[in-house]
């Protein structure tokens, strides 16, 4: 199991939703039995971007909304490593939102988590772009007007690898769900964390989560594209959770036949100078 050096402070308000992500995901690097020396954690600007200084990998930090082109490189340039994005919903969707779109569209083989607490917390509280209608903050102080971003249904409609949804507040679907993420041997791989956030988020808490959030069961067929998209408008009282859909489609490494030959790192130690 992880063990964060003792001079490490992690800097997040306690009860923050991040924790019990961090846990479950090194039970999940675990589980997957995942080499870290072969992990490698991308990530932006956030709260959630922190995360990968509280873990073992090999970490790089890019520019706010800027964890997709990184995580793209190194997995084209060594397809052998497990890339994971952690990101927030402001990070990824919002400022990294031009990125997300166009790296399902070619349908890179990295994981992405999302830590999606609908709004900004690192900045102190402005309305994120999967903010509510009608949410209060210190500047959007008349409610959010903007209609939210769907990051679920655009990866759907996109024809992403692999689209799912979780809850920090349950560990152990959590840990389902990222176990999932990881094994997943198709592109791009989507997973948004619902979590609150306790400082500036006190409409989406912890407990109005738990009341809304209802498990997928196993009548819903993932690879039913019509299907999925439907669920993933679901938003409400009811808020599905659970692996939404799954594509057919070929990665973008499977596809590109350099590829084949090996990585791109190892063709290149082997070239002649």
């Amino acid at each position: 199991m992880n063990k964060i050096p003792s001079d490490m402070d992690i800097a997040w308000c306690p009860g923050c939703g991040n924790y019990s992500i961090l846990e479950t995901f090194d039970k999940a690097i675990e589980q997957t039995g995942i080499d870290r020396k072969k992990l490698a954690l991308v990530s932006g600007i956030g709260q959630a971007a922190k995360f990968p200084h509280y873990t073992k990998a090999n970490v790089f930090n890019g520019l706010h909304g800027r964890a997709l082109p990184a995580a793209t490189g190194l997995k084209i340039a060594n397809h052998e490593l497990s890339v994971v994005i952690t990101s927030g919903d402001g990070d990824m969707y919002g400022e990294g939102g031009n990125h997300f779109l166009h790296a399902i569209r070619r349908n890179i083989g990295v994981k992405v988590f999302v830590h999606d607490n609908q709004v900004y917390g690192l900045t102190k509280g402005q309305a994120s772009p999967t903010s509510d209608l009608g949410f209060v903050t210190k500047v959007q102080t008349h409610g959010v007007v903007s209609v939210p971003v769907n990051p679920l249904a655009v990866a759907i409609v996109e024809d992403a690898s692999f689209v799912a949804r979780s809850f920090a507040g349950d560990k152990e679907h959590l840990l389902a769900m990222m176990v999932a993420a990881l094994e997943n041997q198709g592109g791009f791989t989507l997973l948004d964390i619902l979590q609150p956030c306790i400082s500036f988020n006190r409409t989406n808490t912890l407990k109005w989560y738990k009341d809304r959030v209802k498990k997928i069961d196993e009548s819903h067929d993932p690879y039913n594209r019509e299907a999925a998209i439907a669920m993933s408008l679901k938003w409400g009282d009811e808020i599905p959770i659970g692996i939404i859909y799954r594509s057919r489609r070929e990665s973008f490494e499977a596809k590109t036949s350099m590829l084949a030959k090996g990585t791109l790192v190892s063709q290149y130690k082997g070239a002649a100078v």
